[in-house]
């Protein structure tokens, strides 16, 4: 189907749904609304058209063997039960097999995935492991730390941060993990 097809479709949703909602999508306000709309969810779910293997695909030949460790890297995603939004910052750290790569390159992974529909915990383990796929470094740990607006918002209505992490290679070894914790 080709893209202005499923724009169409997407709009027509929106102004049905706004309909449901108890509104007059005809009204001045809300004429735009469903092109906004359609144009917005596009953009908030670019990581869809996103391939890590090409992000990660640019390595440096480096003889390094220490931890590298990017802190705060901002991300912003939908969840996939509410599509409300979730915002948080992400920590990811490598340990090189004899390559580097760039450092933007680490915050693109992080949006290829956030800009999905997405649960914090998938999000996390995809982070990870498609790091440790494409540079096969000895070891990656990744934490997110966010706050959810399906649960500030609604239900229990209660803002919180929720953790989650992923340690894979050895990142499991008690003296590596306990090392990359200090720098979240």
């Amino acid at each position: 189907m080709a893209v202005q097809d499923q724009f169409t479709k997407a709009e027509a949703a929106v102004k049905d749904l706004l309909e449901f909602l108890g509104e007059n999508p005809d009204r001045e306000g809300l004429l735009q609304t469903p092109q906004r709309v359609a144009r917005s969810l596009r953009e908030l779910t670019d990581g869809y058209r996103q391939n890590p293997a090409e992000i990660l695909s640019t390595t440096f030949e480096e003889a390094c063997d220490e931890l590298v460790v990017v802190r705060d890297i901002e991300f912003w995603s939908l969840c996939e039960h509410h599509l409300l939004p979730f915002h948080g910052r992400a920590t990811i750290g490598y340990l090189p097999n004899q390559k580097i790569v760039g450092l933007s390159k680490l915050g693109r992974v992080v949006h290829c995935f956030s800009r999905r529909l997405q649960v914090q915990e998938k999000l996390t383990q995809q982070i990870a492991h498609s790091i440790m796929e494409h540079l096969k470094p000895h070891g990656v740990g990744v934490i997110l730390r966010a706050t959810h607006q399906c649960m500030a918002m609604r239900g229990v209505k209660t803002p919180a941060e929720m953790v989650t992490s992923c340690l894979l290679g050895q990142f499991r070894d008690p003296t590596t993990r306990a090392e990359f914790l200090q720098f979240r």
